[in-house]
């Protein structure tokens, strides 16, 4: 055989291995299930630290998107961007205000599986205050919040410590107040769509039994109404920081639901 026909032959070969080499990565890649996580009020992608390399070790890929925390039409919008960028299935997790918003966004065809991690979970047409207004008197922290001129609201550290990231080590409550979002005050007057995803959709309710902004047992109901999976956790408002394992080991369950 002449030198030009072998180096032809094994170019050829080469070419088909390689091709059907990128072809199983791509079909392994497509498989691959995806974590997005949505933040809640007053946070970003960050507050997700101690769970995503939880995760990551259990072999799911982790995207925690940051919503703009201005609207809950932009926030669902923001977040349903993320998950069209996804080639497999999707397990979508959403802390406090992020519950409305995974309420929202899960209806997407690619989210198989919901995670609410001490999050709100409107029934159809609801907003925040709508599911607040029946408890009666406002907490009290709501009146301690900081409002700008604009209408975005930010904590004050001490009042943040001791009810919004109350149970965390004072270096942690410090990060959390420091690099909090201001959040508009009106997002908690819209309200989701008539079609809720956990209506059609497997789900997990992480409750946080020391709870001082959503109540355990407002969690517990949303939970009931669900039809969670409840996994109970020995924390305040903020179990991703407080207990990552917990709430890492209800997503990797939720995940493992996932065919």
């Amino acid at each position: 055989m002449s030198l030009s026909k072998l180096t032809s032959r094994l170019a050829v070969a080469v070419l088909v291995s390689t091709t059907l080499f990128m072809s199983a990565a791509a079909a392994q890649d497509a498989a691959k299930k995806t974590v997005v996580l949505v933040h809640g009020a007053w946070a970003d992608g960050g507050s997700w630290s101690k769970v995503i390399p939880l995760l990551d070790r259990a072999g799911l890929t982790v995207i925690a998107v940051h919503n703009p925390l201005n609207s809950l039409s932009e926030d669902v919008a923001n977040t349903t961007r993320v998950i069209d960028d996804q080639t497999g299935p999707v397990i979508l997790v959403g802390h406090s205000y992020g519950g409305m918003v995974i309420s929202e966004a899960g209806n997407n065809d690619k989210v198989k599986a919901l995670v609410y991690v001490a999050a709100f979970a409107p029934e159809p047409g609801q907003s925040v205050n709508a599911i607040l207004k029946p408890l009666g008197a406002p907490p009290p922290w709501l009146a301690m919040l900081h409002v700008d001129a604009k209408g975005y609201t930010t904590w004050p550290r001490k009042p943040m410590a001791q009810y919004f990231a109350a149970g965390l080590k004072p270096v942690d409550q410090l990060v959390v107040w420091a690099t909090q979002a201001p959040t508009f005050g009106g997002i908690n007057d819209q309200a989701v769509g008539q079609t809720v995803a956990y209506s059609s959709k497997p789900t997990w309710s992480v409750v946080s039994g020391k709870d001082q902004i959503i109540p355990p047992q407002l969690q517990l109901h949303f939970a009931d109404v669900m039809k969670s999976t409840v996994v109970k956790v020995n924390s305040g408002h903020l179990p991703m920081l407080a207990t990552p394992r917990e709430v890492a080991n209800a997503i990797i369950k939720a995940a493992n639901s996932v065919k």
